[in-house]
């Protein structure tokens, strides 16, 4: 792994007052969207609104199963859980925008396009990232 340096310590809000976001490393985007590409660093943005039923995963992997997600996509994409969680006041709220990376990729490749996803998430108003490593 490369090191990234220290990380700066920052109180986290409650769950109850938190915004949260989901990423999954499953290689997942909407339907229409451009495919992921082997062992690209980069990532797609699934808009908060988006029909499920139109959410692709493109992970490239001879051995990927994909039987799960086809079956329930909150196994690798979680949105009506935390919808749920939104709705009993565990959390928040959800965030208007989710990620997919697809996993397998040097962490070092990603650091310029996670920069970039970080201004999203900003002016989101995310205050914590539900990472699903699929």
């Amino acid at each position: 792994m490369p090191d990234f340096g220290e990380t700066p310590w920052a109180d986290a809000r409650s769950l109850p007052e938190s915004r949260i976001c989901v990423l999954s490393t499953a290689g997942l985007h909407v339907r229409g969207d451009a495919p992921f590409v082997g062992y690209a660093a980069d990532y797609r943005v699934i808009p908060g609104d988006a029909d499920m039923d139109d959410l692709v995963m493109s992970h490239l992997s001879t051995n990927f199963d994909r039987t799960g997600f086809y079956q329930d996509v909150n196994v690798a994409f979680p949105i009506d859980r935390l919808r749920e969680l939104a709705e009993e006041g565990v959390i928040g709220s959800v965030a208007n925008h989710h990620f997919s990376f697809m996993g397998a990729t040097q962490p070092a490749r990603m650091e310029p396009v996670v920069k970039d996803m970080v201004g999203i998430l900003k002016a989101d108003g995310v205050d914590a990232v539900l990472l699903v490593p699929v």
